[in-house]
């Protein structure tokens, strides 16, 4: 097949780590063709990009996305510190801590090796196999803010609507819930002293090596793995996917909102001295008030960016409308946006948000909805 020369079916991407490799059947949906004619009307900026000489041009052409989700990935990592090199990393070194044995799954606590003396403790769900041959589907699953880190995940927290690590196993995924530095087993976590610019990215780091794990035990199917996440979980899939191709799926509760929508309150923003200062925390992105001054003008990327990022893979947003940090005007408006870059890519069916009339929660009936969406895009039956 020729450079530019496509048949009429749908956009597919082949996806690899470290690529943005497609195969593509129509990339100009008429929305795309629009574009290239210069016939819409306040395009986000999602769909343009600085070229060699500095010029912003509209998205046209796939390379052309290719370029700009590139160029988002710069941004983030101006914000986060630079994504570390992911070869000739150690052997994992899996340490198992403890077995539990429940109806539909085992459950291990372990730790293995990400890096040169740093290791990544979690829990690993197995489900009840069937059959010795069958590869599972297999999610990673991102803690909230709490201090308990994993075991919130696995219903121990409390909120016994964050227990997504445990309900996934139930349904038959193979599941893997780390610690973030700071919490759980890795409370304490020296911030000052490691090599990572913040605690985002190490975070990034050690999901990463998740996945990684997940692909190299012989009962997954390493082509179906994503991502789930509420709140310090939601925004962390959502970067972990944006830097790591092979997540399929990604699952985000109460994860984000634009950044000029972001506001915790009066008393939190005093804490933190500004309204993005919780995000300046060291176990975040201090970067964010030492280099760009709390200013979301100045940070080089949002959440729009980052999402856009994602497509045209499966994104599914839990944002309810009485969310006290996560605006869900931002979101409607984040959106707005992102949509743009998902039907350029002819993947608009990839997109699914849910607007609960709660608060920052993670309620059952979309939670469940979110399980429906994981098991449609991994051709999984009802469970």
């Amino acid at each position: 097949m020729k450079t530019g020369h496509f048949t009429r079916r749908r956009l597919i991407a082949s996806l690899a780590m470290g690529s943005f490799v497609f195969s593509v059947s129509d990339p100009f949906s008429s929305f795309a063709k629009e574009i290239r004619k210069g016939k819409t009307s306040n395009r986000s900026d999602l769909l343009s990009y600085v070229d060699a000489s500095g010029e912003k041009k509209a998205v046209t052409t796939l390379r052309e996305w290719e370029i700009k989700r590139q160029q988002i990935l710069d941004g983030m990592q101006k914000a986060m510190g630079k994504l570390p090199g992911l070869t000739g990393l150690p052997a994992f070194n899996i340490e198992i801590i403890e077995k539990v044995k429940e109806a539909d799954y085992t459950r291990l606590t372990l730790r293995f090796t990400a890096a040169e003396k740093e290791k990544v403790p979690a829990y690993l769900y197995i489900p009840e196999k069937k059959s010795k041959k069958k590869r599972y589907p297999a999610m990673l699953a991102l803690h909230e803010t709490d201090e308990i880190g994993k075991m919130s995940v696995d219903g121990k927290g409390h909120n016994p609507n964050l227990a997504y690590a445990k309900e996934l196993a139930q349904r038959g995924y193979v599941v893997i819930a780390p610690d973030y530095p700071g919490f759980g087993d890795l409370k304490g976590y020296d911030f000052t002293n490691d090599t990572y610019e913040s605690g985002t990215m190490k975070s990034i780091f050690d999901n990463i090596r998740c996945i990684d794990f997940l692909q190299s035990r012989e009962d997954v199917d390493p082509d179906r793995i994503g991502v789930i996440g509420h709140s310090l979980g939601g925004h962390n899939a959502l970067f972990t996917a944006a830097f790591d191709t092979r997540l399929k799926v990604i699952i985000s509760s109460c994860g984000w909102t634009i950044m000029d929508f972001y506001n915790a309150g009066e008393d939190v923003t005093k804490r933190y001295g500004g309204r993005l200062g919780p995000w300046a925390q060291d176990r975040y992105m201090p970067l964010l008030r030492e280099k760009y001054k709390l200013d979301p003008k100045k940070i080089p990327f949002d959440f729009s960016d980052v999402i856009a990022a994602l497509a045209p893979r499966a994104f599914f947003s839990n944002s309810p409308v009485n969310d006290g940090n996560f605006a869900v005007a931002g979101v409607r408006k984040g959106i707005e946006d992102v949509s743009e870059v998902y039907r350029f890519l002819g993947a608009e069916d990839k997109l699914e948000l849910r607007y609960p009339n709660s608060q920052h929660d993670f309620p059952t009936e979309v939670r469940e909805e979110a399980y429906c969406f994981i098991n449609k895009i991994f051709g999984v039956a009802h469970t």
